[in-house]
């Protein structure tokens, strides 16, 4: 682990995985291989029943090796960040790949701003091995993010930095979503302070494999908790609340009429009250 500093705060890593034997050494090996001279890698093993623990044990003490019965990847970042030590915290998916200078650039940033809480770089995508390029919809916005994040998140958790304080005043990840977990916790943040954008892609975000959470079948559902329990804290501004709204109904319907071509009419009928209660 490198040694700390006044001038390079130490930065806390943290990788959650789950039976990603088969391409986590890839992205262990882009964080160890940043210049930065002060920070420590934290991989959590939620429960893998692969060959992840003894690639782990291949490190030594270049990082830090937690295990837990598995339990989902926001309780795997939410335990990593315990045991973490800096002040700044960076997460990397165990399917993603971090470009040198990625530490060192948002560190830059940070000493530059030191009022801004949270940042996030540019990335580039890579499907099933090829290079693709996102969607105009995809854009990643830059300050206030809020807006346009309600309809499908719009920060990588592999790009993230932010100061620990914010993390903890934010309870960190939600532990009850299996899923959209990270569209949660920048929504929670992105309704009371700016994320910005460093416009350099330094992160390889790779996908197109089976395991992929992002993947799973009907994410919208907890797309729509999320936005259901951030209005009724109270903590939105009324036209932050406003734009939460509508994109809760149109999410209600939407999934309300899967529902139904499936013939999940009683499911169907929860996100009809639900949309209801809002309109």
């Amino acid at each position: 682990m490198p040694e700390n500093n006044l001038q390079s705060p130490l930065i806390s890593v943290v990788i959650p995985t789950y039976n990603r034997g088969w391409i986590l050494k890839e992205a262990v090996d882009s964080v160890l291989a940043q210049k930065y001279p002060a920070y420590e890698v934290i991989v959590v093993d939620d429960g893998s029943t692969d060959d992840t623990a003894a690639i782990l044990a291949g490190y030594g003490n270049r990082i830090t090796m937690l295990r837990q019965e598995n339990r989902g990847v926001s309780a795997a970042r939410n335990r990593g960040v315990r045991k973490a030590g800096g002040n700044l915290l960076a997460f990397l998916d165990s399917d993603d790949l971090w470009l040198p200078g990625k530490l060192e650039a948002q560190a830059d940033f940070f000493h530059a701003h030191p009022e801004m809480l949270i940042c996030q770089t540019e990335e580039t995508w890579v499907r099933n091995g090829r290079r693709v390029n996102p969607k105009n919809r995809h854009k990643k916005p830059s300050g206030d993010i809020f807006e346009p994040s309600l309809e499908l998140c719009l920060v990588s958790p592999s790009a993230v930095m932010l100061r620990r304080e914010l993390f903890e005043e934010m309870n960190g990840f939600d532990e009850r979503l299996p899923a959209c977990e990270d569209y949660d916790l920048w929504l929670r943040i992105g309704c009371r302070y700016p994320v910005h954008l460093i416009d350099t892609p330094l992160i390889i975000k790779r996908g197109g494999h089976d395991d992929q959470l992002s993947r799973q079948p009907s994410l919208d559902k907890y797309r729509i908790e999320s936005l259901k329990t951030l209005i009724d804290s109270g903590r939105l501004s009324e036209g932050h609340r406003q734009a939460a709204v509508r994109v809760l109904i149109k999410k209600c319907r939407i999934y309300e009429n899967g529902c139904l071509k499936r013939r999940r009419d009683a499911e169907a009928a929860v996100y009809q009250k639900l949309a209801a209660r809002f309109e």
